[in-house]
């Protein structure tokens, strides 16, 4: 019935069961491919607090559409998850609404201020790990301290890497177009300096770290140097990284996300650090906003964008189908890596895909309620045609 990849066992009678028979019927007239359900590390569902840019249900449903069986979510909520009170509430929520698994955050620091450490030690069993995603921690104390406890309870720390003192106001990047469009630019060194002062203090202490959506060519030499070393590192880059640089700005909030689309040259070192094995997995920082929101300009747009429907086929279109990276090593970058080194596993969980069928992004048609993309009017390769989680259908074209 289908090319199964990477040895995902779905029997032809299982998948049969899920469907009628004119739908199974369909599925043995054309090529399909089964993939294991898609693990996103990096996703803002937004709830509870911000329930009018997106909730924990069609966050889900979002991520069902792209093939996803499984998520973690950001901390910058409210109330911020710095507490088992406060985490249990998110919980509640996904335990009635998610249509996948859904694994949360808690906070690094108390309220996310960089000032005090959560209650990690309660928060821990009910925490996929520790990030402040949204903010760098400022203080190299409070992240040795951070990073001491987490290796104490077993668990990862997972930074978003920004020195304030460094970002000067800016919203993208600190590059041609900045300079030549009078807007105030975000400096390289603002992510890889807080990148290496972290390095060394995950091998001071010993401590399973990880680092969220790199975008430099620096972020990448130092991770990439850092394995050498035998430190406990791995990273995520977006899709958009890779396939876009700041070339192709345009003045509209659409494309304004943080970290910004970088130089071309960084983009090519995101590319090589895919291939070389440097980056482990691709993550979407799926964030919506509310068009009033994005509807401001470069400068005066909330930074996010939304992907997670969108990111296995510009994946496959941009990176497997120009043969930059094969469709085995693209499974590994959303699938494989992310679940070893989270820990995640999901049961019986897959989509079926037509990786010849082609499509043109109309945000209009997301499920998400964030409809902000760069890649609006894209034509792309592959369809997702069912998703299955734990044996249950939780999106079907």
């Amino acid at each position: 019935m289908t090319k199964i990849m990477a040895n995902v066992l779905v029997e032809s009678e299982s998948v049969k069961s899920l469907l009628t028979d004119a739908q199974f019927s369909h599925l043995n007239t054309c090529e399909y491919f089964i993939f294991p359900g898609f693990c996103d590390v990096h996703v803002h569902f937004r709830e509870p607090g911000f329930s009018y840019k997106e909730t924990i249900k069609t966050g889900s449903l979002a991520a069902a559409k792209g093939g996803y069986s499984a998520v973690c979510t950001m901390p910058n909520l409210n109330p911020v998850p710095d507490s088992v009170e406060n985490i249990k509430k998110q919980l509640d929520i996904i335990e009635r609404d998610s249509v996948i698994e859904v694994y949360p955050y808690a906070s690094i620091t108390k309220a996310q201020c960089g000032k005090e450490l959560s209650d990690m030690d309660e928060l821990s069993q009910y925490s996929i790990a520790f990030s402040d995603d949204g903010k760098g921690v400022q203080s190299d104390d409070i992240m040795r301290e951070a990073m001491l406890k987490a290796k104490s309870l077993g668990k990862m720390i997972v930074a978003h890497c920004e020195v304030n003192d460094l970002l000067n106001g800016g919203y993208i990047h600190d590059g041609v177009y900045a300079s030549t469009h009078q807007h105030r630019g975000i400096c390289s060194a603002s992510e890889y300096k807080q990148i290496e002062r972290d390095v060394k203090l995950a091998k001071e202490t010993g401590c399973k770290y990880h680092v969220c959506h790199i975008s430099t060519k620096e972020s990448v030499e130092l991770i990439r140097q850092a394995k050498k070393d035998g430190v406990d590192i791995t990273c995520e880059t977006a899709p958009h990284y890779l396939i876009l640089d700041d070339r192709d700005l345009q003045e509209e909030g659409r494309f304004k996300m943080n970290p910004p689309l970088r130089s071309a040259l960084d983009k090519y070192a995101l590319i090589e650090g895919i291939k070389d094995g440097t980056i482990d997995m691709i993550a979407t920082d799926h964030a919506p906003h509310s068009e009033k929101e994005k509807s401001k300009g470069l400068k005066m747009s909330a930074f996010g964008i939304v992907g997670i429907e969108t990111a296995f086929s510009l994946m496959y279109t941009f990176m497997v189908k120009t043969g930059i990276i094969s469709l085995e090593k693209l499974l590994d970058l959303m699938v494989y890596n992310p679940k070893k080194r989270f820990n995640i596993t999901d049961g019986d969980s897959y989509s079926i895909w037509k990786l010849d069928e082609e499509y043109v992004v109309n945000p209009e048609k997301f499920i998400s309620m964030g409809k902000a993309t760069p890649f609006e009017g894209y034509e792309l390769s592959a369809v997702n045609y069912l998703t299955v989680v734990n044996g249950k259908i939780t999106y079907k074209k």
